[in-house]
C-alpha cells in the first residue's frame, strides 16, 4: 500500500497572515489563488520584491502595527487607529507620541510585567513541587 500524501493548501488571507502582510496590498495573483505549504514555504525562504517592499514599507496589518508601536490591538483600536498603516506613518505616530499612545504603551508594560510575574510564580511553585 502506498499512501498518497495530499498537497496542503491554504486561503490567501491566512498565507497573508503567516507573512506578516495586509491581503489587500499584495499582488491580485496572490489574492486571487491558493496557496500551498510548500509555496508559502518558498515565499518565506526567499521572498520576492513586493513580499520584501510590503514589509519594509507597508501597509501593514493591525497586527503589525500593533507590535512597531508597542501595543496591543485592541489598544490600536481604543487610540482610532482602525485602518492598516504604512511605516512611514507608524514612525510619525512614534515621533508625534499622542496621549493615547503613551497610555496604551504603559498599559502593554503592565500586562507584560504581570504576565512574568505570574510565570515566575508557577516557576516557583513548580520547583517547590506544589
Amino acid at each position: 500500500m502506498t499512501s498518497h500524501q495530499s498537497t496542503q493548501t491554504m486561503k490567501p488571507a491566512t498565507a497573508a497572515k503567516k507573512l506578516g502582510v495586509y491581503l489587500e496590498a499584495t499582488p491580485a495573483e496572490f489574492q486571487e489563488g491558493v496557496v500551498s505549504r510548500a509555496e508559502l514555504n518558498a515565499l518565506q525562504a526567499d521572498p520576492p520584491a513586493w513580499l520584501r517592499d510590503l514589509r519594509r514599507d507597508g501597509p501593514h496589518p493591525r497586527p503589525v502595527v500593533a507590535a512597531k508601536l508597542g501595543v496591543s490591538i485592541a489598544g490600536l483600536a481604543r487610540g482610532g487607529v482602525t485602518e492598516p498603516l504604512t511605516t512611514e506613518q507608524i514612525e510619525a505616530l512614534k515621533e508625534e507620541f499622542p496621549a493615547w499612545l503613551r497610555k496604551e504603551r504603559a498599559t502593554q508594560a503592565e500586562v507584560r510585567q504581570e504576565a512574568q510575574r505570574i510565570k515566575e510564580r508557577d516557576a516557583q511553585r513548580a520547583a517547590k513541587g506544589d
